[in-house]
């Protein structure tokens, strides 16, 4: 696997997380550089260990990866995605209370997301185990590569959501949903090409 591959991959795997990454800035009241590089660390982190662990399962357990992955990832982002909206109607019926945004990092949800972000790179990894590659430069290329775009999209999704300001935890929750049902329409286009 040349350099440019191990580049590419690492961008193609990192985008959910970029997109998630967006989304969290969007929805933080406050964004500073140590909140930025947690969300970037934790997605970063589970991006290059995910491939090092598919690889290390290798070709015994393929099937069963690939069978339910796609599943995982979709009701991890949908889950957070339907509290997002549902907590910012809540903040609308309750205005005394209302919290546009989040006022803090919760490090559980930021673990499953980088979890359900992540699992695409669980079986790419698994592929590789059928490669001559060095496994950690690649699962170490693509964690930085990973850790650096999601610092942007904290970033970028900080400006984003000072333009929607109420409804940056509503589109926040779309967004989730639907990056969980492109992984699934990913899938199934892929088991379809498969087939035919």
């Amino acid at each position: 696997m040349g350099f440019v591959t191990i580049i590419l991959t690492g961008f193609a795997l990192a985008m959910d997380a970029f997109a998630v990454s967006v989304t969290k800035g969007m929805t933080l009241r406050k964004v500073n550089f140590y909140i930025s590089f947690k969300i970037a660390f934790f997605f970063g982190f589970f991006q290059g260990i995910m491939p090092f662990i598919g690889w290390f399962i290798g070709i015994r357990f393929q099937s069963y990866i690939t069978a339910f992955d796609h599943w995982i990832a979709l009701f991890l982002l949908s889950f957070i995605g339907l509290k997002m909206i549902f907590e910012a109607f809540e903040d609308c019926r309750n205005p005394e209370l209302t919290v546009t945004c989040d006022g803090e990092i919760d490090t559980k949800e930021l673990i499953i997301l980088s979890i359900a972000t992540s699992i695409d790179a669980l079986a790419v990894g698994v592929s590789f185990a059928f490669l001559n590659i060095s496994i950690l430069p690649v699962c170490t290329s693509i964690g930085v590569i990973t850790l650096l775009l999601c610092f942007l999209g904290v970033l970028i999704g900080k400006k984003l959501g000072s333009l929607f300001k109420n409804y940056a935890q509503i589109i926040g929750g779309i967004i989730l949903i639907l990056i969980g049902i492109n992984i699934l329409n990913e899938h199934t286009n892929f088991i379809y090409k498969m087939l035919n």
